[in-house]
């Protein structure tokens, strides 16, 4: 594989790979933490939402579908192109650094499933929550939904090879240096090619921290997309509502 000089998630998240091997994500569960979101946040009808890291932009679809201006943004222009196909009057797309404020306010702003702590600078964590602070109406939230890491590395699989459409990806998953470290090899089309994902291994009292050096006050804390109380240990998610 030719080396990349994009950070990881730029190179990896642009390949067709990344699609296929995360191809059977459970979007109903997901939908129904979309419900369950816009539902305790009492979103207005027609309410403006941002969708940080929207990726080819299925859950701002969904978020549109239930009647909600939608604007999704990625870094991946390869991701945003194939979301452009569903815009509408109510439904944008654009490629977007999350780490700088987007020059609209919005009712909501969502970061989902793990789609934070991959920056190389670590100050580009707390530029994207004062990002999000900027991005809010005077009324708006901001979530971010992040894995919980002590549940994560509790529950760590070193190992393992998962078949996907006939390629066999090797993956190894390891803790360093703060980050959780998810290694991926495989073969296809002729070629051998190999990843990294790197998540900052972000805990709450790290959160909490961050939010204080950006301003915002975090009001209430989930560990699963149903929106039960958050347990340390146990929960699988630790998901963050804050303004």
């Amino acid at each position: 594989m030719t080396k990349s000089t994009k950070q990881w998630y730029a190179s990896w998240f642009d390949t067709p790979y990344y699609h296929i091997l995360y191809k059977d994500r459970d979007y109903t569960e997901a939908q129904g933490f979309m419900d369950n979101l816009t539902n305790y946040l009492n979103i207005p009808e027609g309410g403006k939402i941002l969708d940080l890291a929207c990726g080819k932009g299925r859950h701002s679809v969904y978020l549109n579908s239930l009647g909600y201006d939608v604007t999704g943004v990625d870094l991946s222009e390869k991701s945003i192109n194939h979301a452009k196909q569903f815009e509408n009057e109510t439904l944008k797309f654009n490629v977007h650094d999350m780490s700088k404020p987007y020059p609209d306010t919005f009712d909501a702003v969502f970061n989902l499933f793990t789609s934070f702590g991959y920056f190389e600078d670590e100050n580009c964590n707390l530029e994207t929550i004062k990002a999000i602070k900027s991005e809010l109406n005077d009324f708006g939230f901001g979530v971010i939904d992040f894995m919980n890491v002590n549940y994560i590395i509790e529950n760590l699989v070193a190992e393992d090879v998962k078949t996907v459409e006939g390629i066999d990806f090797h993956q190894k998953r390891s803790v360093k240096d703060g980050y959780i470290i998810k290694d991926i090899s495989f073969e296809a089309d002729g070629e051998h090619f190999e990843f990294q994902e790197r998540v900052k291994a972000f805990t709450l009292k790290d959160f909490e921290t961050l939010f204080e050096k950006a301003g915002v006050y975090l009001l209430d804390v989930f560990g699963d997309f149903k929106l039960h109380k958050f347990h340390s240990k146990t929960s699988e998610r630790l998901i963050m509502i804050f303004k």
